[in-house]
């Protein structure tokens, strides 16, 4: 699965491609390429809430998914290649499960807010929802070599994020911040 970097500044993209990990060269602008990218961002911002003091269970999941972002990256950037399984999905339902289990049911609609953990968990869950609508739209201008399970993990990872959310909130000692339909 293509080289690994020994040289970072290359200068082979100064034209305005880059390569994928099948060696073709495509355009900066290309859809695959702002997929890839949207992945590399939401593991990014899980990098940047894994700085925040967090109950180490959640801190493993994280870490889990990040690997896991790493190799739907991986993926994405090899034409027909599969690296994401049906095992990374039933994970993602059991972490659902098992940290939604924990939670009172939600009787209104909550904001992103609360703890600065929880805070952050919910910009990972947006840009989560982003990079699905780049592998959904990747998916329309290339139907060869987009595998169905990246959009099906990011789909049910924004939930994880707005799940591990409100655990975050309460684990700081804090509740949901409830959306207020009726302001004053």
């Amino acid at each position: 699965m293509g080289n690994r970097l020994s040289k970072i500044a290359t200068r082979t993209g100064d034209d305005g491609t880059t390569g994928l990990g099948d060696g073709r060269r495509v355009s900066k602008d290309d859809a695959r390429i702002a997929a890839i990218g949207d992945v590399d961002e939401l593991n990014s911002c899980i990098g940047v809430l894994l700085c925040e003091p967090m109950p180490s269970d959640v801190r493993s999941v994280l870490l889990q998914v990040q690997n896991d972002l790493f190799d739907l990256g991986g993926e994405l950037s090899i034409p027909g290649h599969s690296m994401i399984q049906e095992s990374h999905l039933a994970q993602l339902d059991r972490w659902l499960a098992e940290y939604n289990g924990t939670l009172p049911a939600l009787k209104e609609f909550i904001l992103s807010g609360g703890s600065r953990s929880a805070a952050l968990a919910h910009v990972a869950r947006t840009v989560c929802r982003r990079a699905e609508r780049a592998i959904v739209a990747l998916g329309k201008v290339e139907s060869a070599g987009v595998n169905d399970a990246p959009r099906r993990y990011v789909n049910r990872l924004s939930d994880l994020m707005f799940v591990l959310a409100r655990v975050l909130n309460r684990a700081d000692g804090g509740e949901d911040v409830l959306w207020k339909h009726e302001r004053t």
